[in-house]
This record gives C-alpha cells, structure tokens and sequence, in this order.
C-alpha cells in the first residue's frame, strides 16, 4: 500500500519545485506557529484529534465533512491539538482543509502527509501549519535528520513517527523532541495497540510520546496513558463521530 502513495507524493515533489520561490517567500512572511510541544505537554493525557476523508485500510470516513467545523467541535471538546491529513490522491486530503482549520480554531495544527523533501514542510508552513509528521520508516537518517532541523527553522514541531525500537532509536538519536509510535503496520496496515505499550519504554522521559492508531474508545485512551505517553493521535473514530467534541472529551485522562 505505501509504494503508489510514496510514487504520487514524489510527483508533487516535482510539480512544487515549480513553485520554490512563491511558496518559501510565502512561509517566512506568516507569524510565529503555535506551541505544538507545549501543548501536548500539559498534565494528563492530550489530544490530537484527526481530520480524515478516507483511507487506504478504512476505506470512506467522512467525505462531506466540513474542516472548519470538525476542526472546531474538536476544539470545543478539549483536544490539545488537530491533525489534518493532506495528502490527496489516496485520503483524500488538501492544504485547503488545514488553511480553513488554522483560521477557524486557536490550538495547533499538525499537517499529517508522507514528507520527502524540505519544500514540504514551507508548503506546510506557508498553510499555517505549527507541525509536520515525519514518517521514519521512509526516510533515511540523513533525510530525517535534514527534514527536523528544516522544521526548527520556522520554529515548528516535528512529530516524527517510528513503528520499531530501531525507528525510536533513530528517531531519538536525531534529536526528535516529540515521538510517536504507531499501532499500525505500513505493510499490511493491520494494528495492534500492544505496539505501543512494548516500545513505550523506549523512549526517554525527555521526549513527548504519543500513541497513534487504533485508538478507539476511552478505554484504548486509558491504557495508552497508563502506559505513559502523554498523548493520543486519535483519527478514524473522532471523525465518525456523531458528537466529535463529546467524543474527544471522552478521551482525556486528568492528571
């Protein structure tokens, strides 16, 4: 499944390429991003609550949903902060979807995309994101190294997702400051929450956790926070929600 997607996210690559100029000039002209790390650092367990039309494994979400208006119930309902899935060809994402999230709500805003190249990140910026996701398992270390130190620039956050110990060690050894561990497997997208709980104790107490996929229930959040990370990315189940901010509120563990 990753192959066609990684394909279609070069290709973009090179159509931005077309466009380095507008889009860098455009991403240093915005205010400073909102504290994507401070945010996910308040007592008790945070929320990054999920903007998501469809995918791969879940097939269709939420294809008529409205960004601005899922974005703002997740606010309403306590998430500490929102991922917006981007990517277009295979979720049916757009940087439109996280413009109109950034307007209409105060907490930060992650982009969630397959990023090869630092023009993506002043894409993500020049869009008003505060985060990007940095996806371990396809990036070499010198690519992911480059691609974190490219975020500090603007003084955003890099989410930078491992699926292993090896990918946590890399991740680490490179100076992530924020982690995340996903539940879900990139070859066969099959998950299981136990991934997290194992490879929790991988990473240090310096470093922001956060247990991504498969989450679905308070009960999923409260085992993930028992285990120690400090936050959830939580995205098929918030989006199909009948009460999106009833939902997420549910999820927060208190302190």
């Amino acid at each position: 499944m990753l192959d066609p997607i990684l394909q279609s996210t070069r290709s973009r690559v090179v159509a931005l390429r077309l466009r380095t100029d507008e889009i860098e000039a455009a991403a240093a002209g915005l205010d400073a991003p909102r504290d994507f790390i401070g945010a996910l650092s308040a007592p008790g367990l945070s929320v990054i609550a999920e903007v998501k039309r469809r995918s791969p494994s879940a097939g269709s979400i939420a294809p008529d949903l409205d960004p601005a208006e899922l974005g703002s119930a997740y606010e309403r309902g306590g998430a500490a902060a929102i991922s917006v899935l981007t990517e277009p060809d295979h979720f049916g994402g757009s940087l439109e979807d996280l413009r109109e999230i950034g307007v209409a709500t105060s907490i930060p805003v992650l982009r969630k995309d397959f990023i090869l190249d630092p023009l993506q990140i002043d894409e993500a910026r020049a869009a008003g994101a505060d985060a990007v996701l940095l996806i371990a398992a396809i990036l070499s270390d010198r690519v992911l190294g480059d691609l974190i130190d490219h975020v500090s620039r603007f003084g955003m956050a890099a989410l930078v997702e491992a699926h292993d110990s090896e990918e946590l060690r890399r991740a680490i050894d490179l100076g992530a400051e924020v982690v995340g561990v996903n539940n879900r497997d990139l070859a066969s997208f099959e998950v299981d929450l136990d991934t997290s709980i194992r490879l929790r104790t991988h990473i240090p107490s310096s470093v922001v956790a956060v247990a991504e996929s498969g989450i679905n229930s308070p009960q999923d959040a409260r085992r993930m926070y028992d285990a120690g990370f400090d936050a959830v990315l939580v995205g098929t189940a918030a989006a199909r929600a009948d009460d999106p901010a009833a939902f997420v509120a549910g999820l927060g563990q208190p302190a």
